[in-house]
């Protein structure tokens, strides 16, 4: 789809392509079947296999590009690690010519046991908030809906809105309510971890509130 001067795709899960005029950007690579080669900057929001597999990011990136990913990630990158940038929470950098800034991506309410959650605060995952061509976009990562989304002005959210290990369709609507993007596009569903109903029920929980596109897998 297009939005303004950029092109966007959902290839699979909570992997985007941000292309602009002279920039491209990848999301969390997974699953990913053809080779692309196109990624000047992948930005990876935390470790879990389905956010970061190397096989994947290996297919989208160009050898001049970079990977932004959160520090507990740092040993990931074997035979890569040449091409990453390391960032924490509430962290502002410009890669090749794209502003990034980092933000806070955790769970409140989603437990692998009685007392721990599946992404605690304290492990500095990330979302980020960067501009191409202009176009703010916020890649939320797995979180549920926090305090911290307040603070996120954008034109484009990505969230994530499969249930289990993120926001479900229902959290994630009052997320978008929150966040007040002009276009806002369900992520993290349809790879074994939620349906393309959940995308559907998102969009219709904002009809006449807020501007939802699906977008189909290309990959």
């Amino acid at each position: 789809m297009q939005y303004k001067d950029i092109f966007l795709d959902r290839l699979r899960h909570n992997c985007f392509r941000i292309k602009g005029k002279k920039t491209t950007v990848f999301t969390d690579p997974y699953m990913i079947q053809k080779e692309y080669h196109e990624a000047d900057v992948v930005l990876i929001t935390h470790d879990h296999y389905d956010h970061l597999e190397l096989q994947s990011i290996k297919k989208v990136i160009k050898d001049t590009g970079v990977i932004v990913a959160p520090q507990n990630c740092s040993d990931k990158f074997d035979g890569i690690k040449n091409k990453l940038v390391l960032v924490k929470p509430n962290e502002f950098k410009i890669v090749g010519d794209v502003p990034i800034k980092t933000v806070h991506s955790y769970n409140t309410n989603k437990f692998k046991t009685k007392n721990e959650v599946f992404h605690p605060k304290e492990y500095g995952n990330v979302g980020y908030v960067f501009i191409v061509d202009d176009v703010r976009i916020y890649i939320a990562g797995d979180t549920d809906l926090i305090p911290e989304m307040a603070d996120v002005k954008v034109d484009i959210a990505l969230l994530p809105i499969s249930g289990i290990y993120v926001m479900t369709a229902e959290e994630g609507a009052e997320a978008a309510i929150k966040i007040k993007a002009d276009l806002t596009i369900p992520a993290h569903y349809g790879s074994g971890i939620g349906t393309e109903e959940d995308a559907r029920r998102f969009k219709n929980l904002l009809k006449g509130k807020i501007n939802v596109d699906i977008l189909n897998s290309i990959d």
